[in-house]
């Protein structure tokens, strides 16, 4: 599947606001718009009706092809796509971050739904690259993982996984970037130099046999990875709660 281009909307605004951040784009073909992430508290009960209903409306009127989800549940999922087909879902995977295999993988392979994986390298730790060198405005050196013990911690993950990419002649970060692409998603690195951008695209060439991705896992166990995705876990998909599915049709919007 390909993806031209995804913008983000968020979940909290009225009707008219979508419209007119769709009229703010340059672009005359938008082919994918993603609801991103599912707020918890007074905004929960729109999701659905409001936004999906709404996102639904510029695919009837020809102004975008298809609809996407971000850092949803599986629940959430299922409520978004009873009321029109969800393209694809952008969620956290990679090889520190699997817990979305337990319920929201096996959710959209049963509802065909494509999986596109942000943070792929973990926000760079399996590539590598000055993730002790962080900058005033960046985000990671207060992130649970990042974080001096925590670091400490979980550099060893890193140490086996360069030496497995000896073994295949490739980078750790394009070995954490094909598992991601071997198992089913779309991988979107974030870079801003050309030559992490080449590194990347290399990944396409690596193939990995069923026992090299248990192996890549092996060297990863999830449950021994320190700190949290985020400082704040309430606004992930983990901590959503959605009302029944059979409490709604899917015809409300």
């Amino acid at each position: 599947m390909l993806l031209n281009f995804l913008i983000s909307v968020l979940q909290s605004v009225p009707p008219p606001m979508i419209q007119a951040q769709y009229l703010s784009l340059t672009v005359k073909i938008r082919t994918v718009i993603t609801s991103h992430r599912i707020l918890v508290g007074v905004f929960r009960d729109i999701v659905p009706y409001h936004i999906v209903g709404e996102l639904k409306k510029l695919v009837e009127e020809g102004k975008v092809k298809y609809i996407g989800f971000s850092e949803a549940s599986a629940a959430d999922i299922r409520r978004a796509h009873a009321i029109h087909p969800i393209t694809a879902v952008q969620i956290e995977y990679s090889l520190w971050a699997r817990d979305v295999e337990e319920d929201i993988i096996p959710t959209c392979q049963e509802l065909g739904i494509g999986i596109i994986s942000f943070s792929p390298l973990g926000r760079g730790f399996f590539s590598g690259k000055n993730i002790t060198e962080f900058t005033d405005n960046d985000f990671r050196k207060n992130h649970p993982r990042f974080l001096s013990e925590n670091f400490q911690a979980n550099q060893k993950f890193y140490n086996k996984l360069v030496k497995l990419g000896q073994e295949k002649n490739c980078t750790a970060g394009q070995l954490a970037l094909a598992w991601v692409q071997q198992k089913g998603a779309v991988p979107i690195p974030r870079t801003t130099k050309l030559k992490n951008l080449e590194e990347n695209i290399g990944s396409l060439k690596i193939k990995l046999t069923p026992e090299e991705i248990k192996a890549l896992e092996d060297v990863v166990p999830v449950e021994e990875v320190k700190g949290d995705r985020y400082a704040d876990m309430s606004k992930t998909w983990r901590f959503n709660s959605s009302p029944p599915l059979d409490t709604w049709t899917g015809t409300k919007h």
